[in-house]
């Protein structure tokens, strides 16, 4: 059966999760608080493989939270520590934590909480090679019942370049969140940093939110945030998803963790055909991503 999307001021969101009155009300009536921090990403963006940004970034933000300390991390489900307050079990979670609140969404900026705007809260907005992001994105989509299975690799990098996907559009996703780049309640970072320098992200992380870490606890934090701790950890890699939602047997949700998957899948026609797409779209930005250098 194809897959009933919610539709939200023109952009599609899986059914299993979200429903139009989540996402009005994460839009409209939700309240920020000051001392809130976001955890934001287009899908796909950064948490590792068919790991997105935004998974690999709530571990992170959940040790820091407990200063390295991974009891948290290790007894309580990623969503449960830091909620997807757009959708419907999300929004529940969000309304009744105490704060300081650990939140996250994949939302697009133009229907973020308008409440945002008026308070102290902070953005954590991670980005990633959009050609890995394509990748990822495709194989969770085999996986994940809430979204239509792929046709084919070619009509789903074709949809992800129309901005037809679920989620919409990476390219306005990624230029309209970039528009705070600079104001003091907003840090961008890249997947590929996070990768090639972990404990310095960590750091930096560390010093954005306030929090002063020593060594061991930020060593505690990029060990516990690893790849292969977070693929041990069911807290966060998804195993405990009913079937009838995320299907393992058609891959795993921790799939490879590792930058440049895309060549292996890219033809050099399509790769072209990105590229040219790509620096079109991005032109204006004035962004130097390690991507593209």
């Amino acid at each position: 059966m194809p897959v009933q999307y919610v539709v939200y001021n023109g952009i599609k969101f899986p059914p299993a999760y979200n429903s139009e009155h989540s996402l009005s009300f994460a839009h409209n009536e939700f309240l920020v608080r000051d001392d809130d921090v976001f955890n934001i990403t287009y899908p796909k963006s950064g948490t590792k493989g068919r790991q997105q940004s935004t998974v690999w970034m709530t571990e992170i933000l959940s040790l820091i939270h407990s200063h390295g300390h991974p009891g948290w991390s290790r007894t309580i489900l990623n969503s449960d520590r830091v909620p997807w307050f757009s959708t419907r079990l999300g929004l529940e979670s969000a309304l009744s934590y105490p704060s300081p609140r650990l939140l996250t969404c994949h939302l697009p900026r133009h229907i973020f909480p308008k409440s945002f705007s008026s308070s102290k809260a902070k953005v954590i907005y991670t980005v990633r090679n959009p050609r890995d992001v394509v990748v990822s994105y495709y194989y969770f989509c085999k996986m994940c019942n809430s979204y239509e299975d792929p046709t084919s690799f070619e009509q789903f990098l074709s949809d992800f370049l129309n901005g037809e996907l679920p989620h919409g559009s990476w390219f306005e996703h990624v230029q309209r969140w970039m528009e705070m780049k600079g104001s003091e309640n907003f840090f961008f970072i890249t997947y590929e940093e996070m990768k090639k320098d972990l404990k310095g992200s960590v750091r930096r992380l560390c010093q954005f939110l306030g929090q002063d870490l020593d060594e061991d606890a930020i060593s505690s934090v990029a060990q516990n945030a690893s790849f292969t701790s977070m693929r041990e950890n069911p807290m966060c890699n998804s195993i405990l998803l009913p079937s009838d939602i995320m299907d393992q047997t058609k891959g795993q949700f921790l799939r490879k963790g590792i930058c440049g998957d895309w060549k292996n899948h890219f033809t050099v026609t399509q790769s072209e055909t990105f590229d040219r797409i790509y620096h079109d779209r991005m032109q204006g930005l004035n962004m130097d991503f390690p991507w593209d250098r």
